[in-house]
């Protein structure tokens, strides 16, 4: 049987316990039995207040988000319908015009 990678880190260094599996990296643990499936299902993505978001939803920024050089996301601006895809920044959205990819821990939905 082959280890899994971390639902969390997405490391492949983990531990095998009789009844868990943990990350060596960040510490994470999960029953064996639940151990992840890339076929379980569509990826569910969550807001910082634990909402469940979808393709459409709107969103506004929880904080100030530097883009690079002096551009700025005010906290509270609120954005264009989102899409939601894989990676790092799971949302897609126009915010004051802008494109931008999106944490979704930055966000609450609308």
């Amino acid at each position: 049987m082959t280890k899994p990678a971390c639902p969390m880190c997405e490391m492949n260094e983990v531990l095998d316990f009789p009844d868990k599996w943990e990350c060596v990296t960040c510490g994470h643990e999960w029953p064996r039995e639940a151990a992840p499936d890339a076929a379980a299902g569509p990826r569910i993505v969550k807001d910082a207040h634990g909402n469940v978001l979808t393709d459409g939803d709107c969103v506004i920024l929880i904080k100030d988000l530097k883009l690079g050089g002096t551009q700025v996301l005010k906290g509270g601006s609120k954005s264009k319908p989102i899409r939601l895809g894989d990676g790092d920044h799971e949302i897609s959205c126009k915010v004051d015009g802008i494109s931008v990819g999106l944490k979704a821990c930055f966000v609450k939905k609308a």
